[in-house]
């Protein structure tokens, strides 16, 4: 029985509605926890650090994936366009011995000239960025519930195939914090779009209004650009079409990626979900060599997150690829780029 089963209460079983009451009671000191903190940061001015450079955060309301690190990327692809010296800021998470997480590797190989550091104490790794890199603009990564730092703008992402997160807070669901502190966002981005109908969009507007009824809304569509290998030859999804191919990926919300490569009309004879984060062994790809000769194919594909790093374009005999997806915003372009020129307009110009 897997967890977003019972979450998503696709399960109906008896043991699954015991695992949900469980998982319910967990969620109780969760709260407390994140009532109680946020409660500090509301009632004191001081308990967030006002940093001497603009600050721009990318967030969510929920865990899991939500398209988070591309839009990380197109903000900022963005900046650097502005020639704005821009540095990335991120706690780290799931990180090995001090070493670049996934996101991390996948930023870098796209942005090589963005500074991207990481640090549990993301106050301490603004001010190096000032210091080291002369950073006029500080981007956070994954920082919506991170409220040491005062921001200029705070940028929350909703995923349209699953906006709030089963609706209950984590461990009962996905939720990071209640719905209603969506309120503190200024602008909110609805990912994945593209993955439903026009009229979903709409209702779904209409509930985040509810919660906030002030900030600007965003859409995002995930456009497939084709296929990439650890070396950056690139292809057309055609080069894989019809093959049969094993999948796999170790992100927040696997199912979406799942349902993405099963749009495409890829053929998948087996389907493989690692852990958020999870750290590829030696043992994972002898698993994954072995699940290829079992279902007799020569094609893997997976997610830029885990091909950056297991590193190599071939598991055993067979290809290893990723999938390439760009973002692309469809509905508050202006709105959105325009956010982002006023912060850009706070910052002094280089004598």
């Amino acid at each position: 029985m897997k967890y977003f089963d019972i979450i998503s209460s696709r399960s109906r079983s008896p043991l699954a509605m015991l695992a949900r009451a469980g998982l319910q009671l967990l969620a109780i000191p969760y709260g407390i926890v994140i009532y109680c903190r946020n409660q500090r940061f509301d009632k004191q001015s001081s308990a967030s650090t006002e940093i001497s450079i603009p600050v721009i955060s990318v967030g969510n309301i929920t865990t899991g994936g939500t398209g988070k690190t591309p839009l990380v990327e197109f903000i900022a692809r963005y900046l650097r366009q502005q020639q704005i010296r821009v540095t990335i800021v991120s706690r780290g998470y799931g990180s090995q011995e001090g070493k670049p997480n996934d996101e991390a590797l996948e930023l870098e190989r796209k942005l090589p000239d963005v500074p991207h550091l990481q640090n549990p104490d993301r106050v301490a790794a603004a001010r190096t960025a000032i210091a080291e890199f002369e950073a006029q603009l500080i981007l956070l990564d994954d920082a919506f519930q991170h409220r040491r730092i005062k921001r200029d703008l705070d940028i929350v992402l909703i995923d349209a195939t699953c906006p709030f997160g089963y609706g209950h807070l984590f461990p009962r669901g996905l939720l990071r914090e209640p719905l209603r502190n969506l309120k503190r966002a200024d602008l909110i981005a609805i990912t994945r779009v593209d993955q439903i109908s026009t009229e979903q969009c709409q209702k779904l507007e209409k509930q985040i209004q509810r919660f906030n009824a002030s900030a600007d809304i965003v859409s995002f569509s995930h456009a497939i650009t084709g296929i990439e290998n650890n070396s950056g030859t690139q292809q057309e999804l055609s080069h894989i079409s019809g093959k049969r191919v094993v999948a796999f990926c170790g992100i927040g919300n696997p199912q979406v990626f799942q349902d993405l490569l099963v749009q495409q009309g890829l053929h998948v004879v087996h389907f493989e979900s690692f852990a958020d984060h999870h750290d590829y062994q030696r043992t994972d790809i002898q698993r994954l060599v072995k699940l290829a000769e079992t279902h007799q194919t020569t094609t893997f594909i997976c997610t830029h997150k885990d091909l950056v790093k297991i590193q190599v374009d071939h598991l055993g005999l067979a290809e290893l690829w990723a999938l390439s997806v760009a973002l692309t915003p469809t509905c508050g372009a202006h709105e959105f780029t325009s956010a982002l020129d006023t912060i850009i307009t706070t910052i002094p110009t280089d004598e």
